[in-house]
């Protein structure tokens, strides 16, 4: 039994799944799944749709729902009987799903390991007493697991490295788009969540709009996820002459950007993997800030500089991220002596994240499903 509960990890189920039934031709797969699971061969039982909210307003209201979906895969997990259940990701739903699971005889795999490490550690009970195996894509998560009694913790690498390939050149991406190759280009990430994009995209324009005041040769770029977010972007720099909106061409964009301005979670290891300067950026609102702050764990935010172990990329989070701070740092990192320094200390910190992570995981998940009870 399989259960992801967003896009990001219906995407990491799906290669898993594949890399599975390489290795066990015979192997089954059910559970709660989205579109590129299904494809992958997964029976669905439960539409995972858009599970994932944000936001303390928005969990809240959430938590009915959550709660009967709990219930559902509960049921289908006793009736069904797998060998095993995977749980991808999506702590806030999994975790309580795994003491649910474990309560009534499963055993439990969890590929993805919670970043307890990040906030809300004490949560490591709940996985010590109720996963059989823990599954780790960061380098420096299997000791800090192992240190609070989890031994049953295995890093296979992460699986970002092997997805996150240009596949077009810079001259290739400014004749498609009309950017000339001879002038500085800023990619500019400001999310994928609604709530990102209302609270990042004024300021990163209002940063490009201070750099092109000192230099109107620069180029910005701005990404979007999807077409929901496509749009939004596209109206909010309808009236820039020289911003520039794309969909679909993340890794293209940062392969080509001299550097970039990227709201934290997995796009700034993507950026570190293609080497591409960065400055992190990050705002909520002030009642989540209050409420989720204090939990908090640690002292740098972006991914790449967690696993860099070490602040690579200058972060700049809720007050510390104005368009003055931003558009400063954008302007240092395309100096040359800054920008190739970045590009060496990224370089040197992706090596960490190794190669075949899905197969890797996969050749895990089959042993332990070949074990006894």
């Amino acid at each position: 039994m399989v259960v992801a509960g967003e896009a990001s990890g219906d995407a990491l189920g799906a290669k898993i799944v594949e890399e599975i039934g390489s290795i066990q031709p015979d192997s089954r797969f059910y559970g709660a799944a989205g579109t590129r699971m299904a494809a992958a061969g997964v029976e669905v039982d439960i539409e995972i749709d858009s599970w994932s909210v944000t936001g303390i307003v928005p969990v809240v209201l959430a938590i009915p729902a959550f709660l009967s979906r709990l219930r559902q895969i509960k049921k289908i997990a006793g009736e069904r009987k797998p060998d095993l259940v995977l749980l991808i990701d999506f702590p806030e739903f999994n975790l309580k799903l795994a003491k649910a699971l474990k309560n009534q005889g499963q055993r439990v795999v969890y590929y993805v390991s919670p970043q307890l490490w990040a906030w809300r550690k004490y949560r490591a009970k709940t996985i010590r007493e109720h996963v059989d195996l823990l599954i780790s894509i960061l380098p420096f998560e299997k000791k800090w697991y192992e240190e609070r009694g989890i031994v049953n913790v295995a890093y296979v690498g992460n699986p970002i490295v092997d997805k996150v390939v240009p596949t077009t050149s810079k001259e290739d991406l400014c004749t498609r788009f009309g950017l000339d190759p001879a002038k500085p280009i800023i990619a500019m990430l400001p999310g994928s969540r609604s709530k990102e994009l209302r609270f990042h995209l004024p300021l990163m324009i209002g940063a490009a709009r201070n750099i092109l005041a000192g230099d109107p040769a620069v180029q910005f770029v701005f990404a979007a996820a999807g077409p929901k977010q496509f749009e939004t972007i596209r109206d909010a720099i309808s009236d820039d002459v020289g911003f520039l909106a794309v969909e679909g061409e993340t890794h293209n964009l940062l392969g080509s950007a001299d550097a970039a301005a990227i709201s934290s979670g997995t796009a700034t290891l993507e950026a570190g993997i293609i080497g591409t300067p960065m400055a992190i950026v990050y705002k909520m609102s002030r009642l989540d800030a209050v409420i989720l702050g204090p939990l908090v764990n640690v002292e740098n935010v972006g991914l790449i500089n967690l696993v860099a172990g070490k602040r690579i990329a200058r972060e700049f989070v809720q007050n510390e991220f104005t368009v003055e701070a931003l558009s400063t740092e954008l302007v240092r990192l395309m100096e040359p002596e800054a920008n190739r320094a970045m590009r060496k200390d990224l370089k040197q910190a992706t090596e960490k994240l190794g190669e075949n992570a899905s197969a890797k995981a996969a050749e895990l998940v089959v042993q332990f499903a070949r074990k006894q009870t």
